[in-house]
């Protein structure tokens, strides 16, 4: 009944890199999906590899539960479609990128000699600005080496002449201190570009003067991400995390990933020095880390998307934002609308002298966020202002440390992470003193309050004066204040909002069952939902009994799809498809009902087990019938996408679907459909 999780994520993963060798892509986009592909495949091994290890050597009765098939079947399979696609990743980089980029007067050094024109360049680049960063370690027994996580390195094999003892050494290739390519000079009628890679191996024997080189490999380790913090009530949250944070690159290795030809005696022994196991040995390219490709100098050619202006709503200049808020329940769909109202929602807010209080939960903050600056001046406005900032947010953790210190430093009231579960709500609350009474503005969003996100990331964001979502959205902060697990799903009484640990599961579960409801009445069953990931049991199982009953149901999963669509008896009323494109698809919107009385639901949450059953999250009706119908379209436009939209089959196959007339490309309608309505 359920695919597996890691097997439709790198179908996902798949989809990515099938953009880099689409013809409508521009070139240096296309490098961008390359550079995604391989940033995300190196999260897969510091994130999810390591339960797949795990899952591959349970012999309890509980495996049979999760699948038929055995833990070791299912890391095979895994193994072997992380190396088809590590294969055909090399083939579009070699026989099409570079070969366009050259085309376009970009001559990218690739594995091939270097020109004698060039050699004398590269000498003196590597005497001058790379040698001081290089270290050198000779594993003779006596020093030790740890490679950090995603670092890149060579090992070296070589003897001193007439001497028959190999030796090996290791030399970093320190890509986190200089830029991963450097200009030479222009040569042929071509700007050329050499990896730092290159530049090293070139000048190897400067490292190791009096040796002769027998060999020179590359390879990196993938190490486990996972902090693994059992949280405790009396512990500093904030220390613990930074403490374990200096620990995180050296942590358990996932993936030891060589360069194809490393001959096996050398790699028996760096797996003996490095403590690894065989089902973490991965042979790859020559070069690793190839999400550096993003960094490729451009030389000014403009072979990118064009910009797409965001487009602004039609507000009075005049009019401050609660006025406008008050008049109307406001829908913004990042990023094809200017992000501007939700930072004029914040920074209005910091100069009203009738606001009294500010709380806002903050999962991701931008490195340079205009919410958190305005936020400190609130603070030092004599403003309440309380922000629940969840440390706990993978590959985030420093940054929020940093800013929870700046916000704690100007009278911000922190409250931090909640031991034993993660925080993820997108939600703000804004309350304000007008003529004698309060009156409460609320914000809340499908992705994070990050002005730099916002422009590549597809969310939609309510601002909304709704005073029974406000009251409850206060009752939730007030809880999250308490730092503590909810003792019971009915400590909180939710009417309108939909919140996990409380009240979120049944709330779907019943908005599942009346469309069942609706088919045994004769009438029309619909459902229409639109995820980044859907894994979570219960719900698929939801899903399955509505199908089978007789509900059409559309899903828009961009991610993991853990249900199989289309399967007979089981989900023959099912579709599921899967867009990717230039901007991320982020959002979750969730639709029962097949007409203009349909509930229209937009949030946090995905339906996964970490969502449902070990966050909260928070999910909101829209009421406003304009914004209700926004979404409605929203939708369609993409359920009609036959450009960048794939079926998800019932074997997970990713398939284009078959085309007929007009080509729809749904982020290109929904960006012409917003600027009409503008």
């Amino acid at each position: 009944m359920f695919y597996n999780r890691e097997l439709s994520w790198l179908g996902f993963n798949y989809r990515v890199l099938q953009e880099a060798t689409s013809p409508s892509v521009p070139l240096f986009e296309r490098l961008k999906f390359l550079s995604i592909f391989s940033s995300n495949l190196d999260e897969f091994f510091r994130v999810r590899y390591p339960a797949v290890i795990a899952f591959s050597v349970l012999k309890n009765k509980m495996q049979k539960k999760i699948s038929n098939e055995s833990g070791e079947e299912i890391l095979e399979k895994i193994q072997n479609e992380v190396a088809r696609q590590f294969e055909e990743f090399g083939q579009i980089l070699l026989q099409q990128i570079l070969p366009s980029l050259k085309d376009n007067g970009i001559y990218v050094y690739y594995g091939e000699p270097i020109k004698p024109e060039h050699r004398d360049e590269i000498a003196e680049i590597f005497l001058a600005q790379v040698l001081s960063f290089i270290q050198p370690i000779l594993l003779d027994g006596k020093n030790k080496f740890h490679p950090e996580n995603n670092q890149l390195y060579f090992s070296v094999s070589l003897k001193k002449p007439g001497d028959e003892l190999i030796r090996h050494a290791i030399v970093n290739i320190p890509s986190d201190k200089l830029p991963r390519f450097f200009t030479l000079s222009f040569l042929d009628n071509h700007h050329h570009v050499i990896f730092i890679d290159d530049i090293i191996r070139e000048n190897m024997a400067m490292i190791f003067p009096g040796f002769e080189i027998l060999s020179i490999y590359s390879f990196k380790i993938n190490r486990d991400a996972e902090l693994n913090l059992e949280e405790e009530y009396n512990i500093d949250t904030l220390n613990k995390i930074e403490k374990q944070l200096s620990k995180r690159n050296f942590g358990p290795p996932t993936r030891f990933l060589f360069e194809t030809g490393m001959p096996q005696y050398i790699q028996l022994f760096l797996t003996s020095v490095l403590d690894l196991k065989l089902d973490e040995i991965f042979a790859g390219g020559r070069y690793h880390n190839l999400k550096d490709l993003v960094t490729l100098p451009t030389f000014g050619k403009s072979l990118s998307y064009d910009r797409l202006e965001p487009v602004r709503k039609n507000f009075s200049a005049s009019a401050g934002i609660f006025s406008l808020i008050s008049a109307k329940d406001i829908l913004i769909h990042l990023p094809y609308q200017s992000y501007n109202p939700i930072l004029s929602f914040f920074n209005q807010a910091v100069i009203d002298p009738d606001v009294t209080e500010m709380y806002i939960a903050l999962y991701r903050v931008a490195s340079e966020s205009h919410i958190a600056n305005a936020l400190i001046s609130a603070a030092r406005n004599d403003k309440k202002v309380t922000v629940f900032l969840e440390l706990k947010a993978r590959f985030d953790e420093a940054n929020n440390i940093q800013w929870s210190r700046r916000m704690k430093d100007a009278g911000v009231k922190i409250i931090y992470s909640i031991p034993g579960i993660k925080v993820h709500s997108k939600i703000a609350l804004i309350r304000k003193r007008e003529k004698n009474r309060i009156i409460n503005y609320s914000v809340l969003s499908t992705g994070n309050f990050n002005e730099t996100t916002a422009r590549f990331y597809t969310d939609h964001v309510l601002l909304t004066a709704n005073q029974d979502i406000a009251k409850e959205l206060l009752d939730l902060f007030e809880f999250l204040q308490q730092r503590r697990l909810p003792r019971h799903h009915g400590e909180l009484k939710f009417e309108n909002l939909l919140v996990s640990q409380f009240n979120m599961v049944d709330r779907f579960n019943e908005l599942i069952q009346s469309q069942v409801n609706e088919v045994k009445h004769g009438r029309e069953g619909v459902i229409r939902i639109k995820l980044n990931n859907l894994e979570e049991p219960e719900m698929i199982t939801a899903l399955y009994k509505a199908s089978q009953a007789g509900v059409k149901i559309k899903l828009i999963i961009r991610s993991v799809c853990c249900l199989i669509p289309s399967q007979v008896g089981l989900s023959e009323n099912i579709v599921a498809k899967r867009i990717v494109d230039r901007y991320l698809e982020h959002s979750r919107i969730f639709i029962f009902g097949p007409n203009d009385n349909c509930r229209v639901i937009i949030g946090s949450a995905d339906w996964m087990n970490r969502n449902l059953h070990r966050r909260i999250e928070v999910c909101v009706p829209v009421l406003n019938a304009d914004c209700k119908k926004e979404l409605l379209d929203y939708f369609e436009l993409q359920w009609n996408d036959n450009d960048k939209a794939v079926m998800i089959s019932d074997i997970m196959e990713r398939q284009l679907p078959a085309i007929n007339g007009e080509i729809v490309n749904a982020q290109t309608a929904i960006y012409n459909y917003i600027r009409q309505k503008a």
